[in-house]
């Protein structure tokens, strides 16, 4: 059958579509991009937080919107399917099937029935097929969360963190150089635990030595990595090995101590900032990224202020951050103290004004620097080239690096770039002969 995919979501759920394109290439089916000629369509669905669930419920409704002319079966998988399959099936008539997480080891035979019986490898032994920039993937190193934070469904979705064997990450991790990739991202909810159910201990540098030892790739960059679980060997170890870049992104939520705890996080403000001077008296060019929530239950002005302090004491070099949304089922669902929205949105863009000043500060303190840039596009008016640095990871979330060049440039290749001048989030430079 002719097969449209669609992935919503983060890149943990990315690679689960790339296995399941995979999986549906191995029954000779033809994955499509243009929806009008797909027969069956499979939406990959985040559930995360209200603004994914109701993205994927339109996207939902979009696709059915298909059934009328030529699909003959839509799909639903994913968080969304996980949390709510029944509710799925009973109020949206249009899809054929709801299939959770925790069926996906069956995933190929109840695929096999839906899509005309044609015998498909499993999930767990299929080759993925990489969809995203063919330089760059994933490699995802655990599967769900055990740290339990109040405002957060994902244990209720995926279940308790389960790391995967190193055995069998190096050998996934050397399909994809075998194919081409020069950056491999390590992902998991919380990769800084890795190992400590299957090992008895924290195992990410053991791993990231052997995935060191591939020929092919020139970065290694980790994603999600947990305060209180990055010690000195770690960081030590990181700075041994050249191909893992020195990036550390590390999802605080709250800096206030006493919000810290409501949330369910481990570590206080304190530790962190002894943490992030360790970073930077360690490597000459470090990454500091993290992710905060505003309007959580009870915070007050004096919390935000904590925060605020926290910000401009550490100046991180990248910074997320979004509202509370709260998460039926989850202990800060039920929590008294809510926050007015106007007061969440007002903080919201009061933290983000801040830092885009300082994102703009450090910034500039790589003009007249030389940067390592991974080259991704070229403007068509302009000519000039567009890529990443190590201090942006992949699909747009961080800044890039705008530059020119004499001489044409092949995509997925690496330059050296002199930075000429800066924006809050993008670098602009010329390339080094």
């Amino acid at each position: 059958m002719k097969i449209g995919f669609i992935s919503l979501g983060c890149s943990k759920n990315l690679v689960d579509s790339e296995k399941m394109m995979g999986m549906l290439k191995s029954g000779n089916h033809e994955l499509v991009h243009n929806a009008d000629e797909a027969e069956a369509i499979i939406i990959n669905t985040c559930g995360f937080i209200n603004s994914a669930k109701e993205e994927a419920i339109q996207t939902i409704f979009k696709m059915a919107e298909y059934k009328k002319h030529n699909c003959k079966r839509l799909i639903v998988v994913g968080c969304l399917a996980q949390r709510y399959k029944e509710e799925l099936e009973k109020e949206i008539p249009e899809i054929d099937a709801v299939i959770s997480i925790k069926e996906y080891p069956h995933l190929h035979e109840i695929l096999a029935q839906l899509l005309d019986g044609k015998d498909l490898v499993s999930y767990n032994k299929c080759e993925r097929l990489v969809s995203s920039k063919p330089w760059t993937a994933y490699l995802k190193i655990a599967e769900g969360c055990s740290n339990r934070c109040t405002y957060c469904a994902i244990p209720l979705i995926r279940g308790g963190n389960v790391s995967f064997p190193i055995e069998k990450l190096v050998e996934d991790a050397k399909e994809l150089a075998n194919k081409g990739v020069k950056e491999l991202v390590l992902i998991a909810q919380d990769t800084t635990k890795y190992g400590v159910d299957l090992y008895g201990k924290r195992s990410l540098l053991d791993l990231l030595k052997k995935v060191h030892e591939i020929e092919g790739f020139h970065w290694i960059r980790i994603l999600y990595m947990y305060p209180d679980e990055i010690d000195d060997e770690l960081i030590e170890g990181m700075a041994q090995l050249p191909k893992v870049v020195p990036y550390f992104d590390i999802p605080m939520q709250h800096a206030n101590n006493r919000m810290l705890e409501l949330m369910n996080r481990r570590g206080h403000k304190e530790d962190v900032l002894e943490l992030c001077k360790k970073i930077r008296s360690t490597f000459a060019y470090p990454t500091l990224r993290t992710t905060f929530i505003v309007g959580f239950p009870t915070e007050s002005d004096e919390d935000f202020a904590d925060l605020m302090q926290f910000v401009e004491d550490v100046h991180w070099d990248r910074m997320g951050a979004f509202t509370y949304s709260p998460e039926e089922d989850t202990p800060a669902y039920s929590m008294s103290g809510a926050v007015d929205e106007d007061v969440k949105q007002k903080r919201l863009e009061t933290l983000m004004a801040r830092q885009e000043e300082i994102s703009l500060e450090n910034q500039r303190k790589m003009i007249g620097e030389v940067v390592e840039v991974l080259v991704e596009d070229q403007e068509g008016l302009t000519g000039k080239y567009r890529g990443r640095g190590k201090s942006s990871a992949p699909d747009e979330v961080d800044g890039i690096v705008i530059f020119t060049s004499d001489r044409f440039i092949e995509f997925g290749s690496f330059v050296k770039v002199r930075i000429t001048d800066a924006l809050p989030h993008d670098l602009i430079g010329v390339e080094e002969c």
